[in-house]
């Protein structure tokens, strides 16, 4: 077998471009935004850990703030928070703690929760 039979390449065919380079452009693009929502988040009493949920499809969490449709960009973010990932079980009540002990500082760093075909997962973005 060929290493790129094993990486799912047909010969002479480019490696497939992670979906998360265009991820990080887009959150280049939008982090000023991205920043006063988290503040808003925190200051209006909503959750002291804000989660911007990146996909690229619809998606049933959080309210859209960022639409890829209108905007010209790749992903998409909704606004979401620990609490509704507690209470959708995304995140279970016994790692609730867990969580909130690797939050990383939401002034210094964006908590994204991206969305790919592969699955999902945690992704701390700085603000800088």
């Amino acid at each position: 077998m060929n290493p790129e039979e094993l990486l799912g390449q047909n010969e002479g065919e480019a490696p497939k471009e992670s979906p998360l380079i265009s991820l990080k452009k887009d959150l280049e693009f939008y982090k000023d935004t991205l920043r006063e929502v988290a503040v808003d988040i925190m200051v209006e009493g909503l959750s002291a850990y804000p989660i911007f949920v990146a996909h690229q499809h619809e998606v049933a969490l959080g309210e859209m703030i960022l639409d890829s449709k209108e905007l010209g960009t790749n992903w998409s973010i909704q606004a979401s928070t620990l609490e509704e990932f507690v209470e959708k079980s995304i995140i279970q009540h016994s790692k609730r703690e867990m969580f909130i002990q690797s939050f990383k500082p939401a002034d210094d760093f964006m908590c994204v929760f991206a969305i790919v075909p592969e699955g999902a997962n945690f992704i701390y973005y700085p603000y800088k």
